[in-house]
């Protein structure tokens, strides 16, 4: 429970994601994360895993690029805009992606299967640390871990909002959740980027990003 009395799988939950998602289309929703961009931009094609994939933007771009994508989402609303944007773009793109609607907290990806496992911003219903280890667990031998969140120095992070402050965190602490005889750490720092507000005003926001790599002589 949050010091408010808030439990955050209720804060967090499918309720709480639909009644986001039917208010109103993200301004962004078609286009990538940046931090995406940034990181897996040079990566080869392979099998993808789109955790929270909200409207689709970022498993679209993936799968512009040649990736088999597997996206997930808890959102009915979001998956349906995520669809539409696919198939707008052709069945080229479209049929790369499967969608797949499912909560992150008790789905389980198959284990050491994806090249690439990217997860952008996403309020798990339960344990942090247990998703991004079931998360890890998924990225093949050779592959690549993409975890970006809100930095607790985000302007965000120090409202009243107590179950929202408990999704901060920094890369360090992801980082420091994977077994060093496992993994090589590429990147672990925190980021500023501007958006666009709904009002138009120009926003800063700081990420958490971590990309990580899978020993390819790591336990499989």
């Amino acid at each position: 429970m949050s010091e408010e009395g808030t439990d955050v799988s209720e804060e967090f939950g499918k309720e709480y994601w639909e009644e986001r998602y039917r208010g109103h289309a993200a301004a962004d929703a078609r286009r990538p994360n940046p931090q995406l961009v940034t990181e897996a931009g040079g990566l080869p094609p392979g099998t993808a895993l789109d955790a929270g994939c909200g409207e689709g933007a970022d498993a679209v771009w993936l799968a512009s690029r040649g990736w088999r994508v597997t996206a997930v989402d808890i959102a009915a609303t979001a998956l349906r805009r995520a669809r539409e944007h696919a198939q707008a773009l052709g069945d080229a793109v479209a049929s790369r992606i499967e969608w797949i609607e499912a909560d992150l907290t008790t789905w389980a990806p198959a284990a050491g299967h994806f090249d690439l496992v990217s997860t952008h911003y996403v309020h798990p219903a339960a344990a942090r640390d247990a998703l991004f280890r079931r998360l890890a667990a998924s990225v093949a031998q050779g592959g690549t871990l993409l975890v970006v969140g809100h930095h607790p120095s985000a302007p965000q992070a120090h409202g009243s909002h107590a179950a929202a402050r408990e999704v901060h965190f920094t890369a360090e602490e992801i980082a420091a959740g994977l077994d060093p005889d496992r993994w090589d750490i590429a990147v672990a720092e925190a980021r500023t980027r501007s958006v666009t507000a709904h009002d138009g005003r120009e926003i800063a926001l700081r990420d958490a990003v971590l990309r990580a790599h899978r020993r390819l002589d790591g336990h499989a």
